[in-house]
């Protein structure tokens, strides 16, 4: 045994002349940075794997949302046309012109406008003695029952501002009680689109989401 080696370190770790030795590291370092490694490992893994579902999950869920919004949106119906209404045409309508006014001879100039637009012309002259100087607007449709639904709006689209009222006349003619208001007749273009429009069908309802 050499005089450098320690006490108690015989066999393989004599140490003769200057060589001397060497001391392994414990192994238990290596094995914490090799966990702490692997640790590192999980939690990236699991975090991966959560934000997945995270977004399994969320779309899942904005797709029922989206499904819901979907049924609350009702489509549209199917287009339909409307029936056209009933009405008669100007020359099925007879209308007998009375004037309520203090000014004369509003009556026959209306009538006259009234022949040219189509309409056939009844009794023309001064209103009856119930009527007179006593219809304050433009004027004043009167007829049986069945002319609200028929005449009075035909009429009605030659005179802008013109009030209805029924009596119980049994004949189809109405009456057009010129008023203190009256001017003019609307202007025939105006009426001319008045009338398509009183035949045109109402336009279908459209779906909103």
């Amino acid at each position: 045994m050499s005089m450098l080696t320690p006490p108690g370190m015989g066999g393989k770790y004599r140490i003769t002349g200057d060589v001397y030795p060497r001391m392994r590291r414990p192994h238990r370092r290596r094995r914490i940075v090799l966990a702490a490694t692997a640790a590192v490992v999980v939690l990236g893994a699991a975090g991966w794997g959560t934000l997945q579902l995270v977004d399994v999950f969320s779309g899942d869920a904005g797709t029922k949302a989206a499904a819901g919004k979907m049924a609350d949106c009702k489509p549209a119906p199917t287009p339909t046309t409307a029936p056209a209404a009933a009405l008669p045409k100007p020359a099925q309508i007879t209308v007998n012109v009375y004037n309520a006014t203090p000014r004369s001879g509003l009556a026959k100039t209306t009538a006259d406008e009234l022949k040219k637009r189509g309409f056939k012309v009844g009794k023309v002259g001064n209103a009856p003695v119930a009527y007179d100087k006593k219809v304050p607007g433009a004027g004043l449709l009167l007829g049986a029952p069945a002319a609200a639904k028929g005449a009075f709006p035909v009429l009605g689209t030659q005179l802008a501002g013109a009030t209805t009222r029924t009596d119980t006349r049994a004949t189809a003619d109405v009456d057009l009680i010129i008023g203190t208001a009256f001017k003019n007749l609307s202007p025939k273009t105006t009426a001319d689109a008045a009338l398509v429009a009183l035949t045109k069908p109402a336009p279908a309802p459209t779906g909103k989401c």
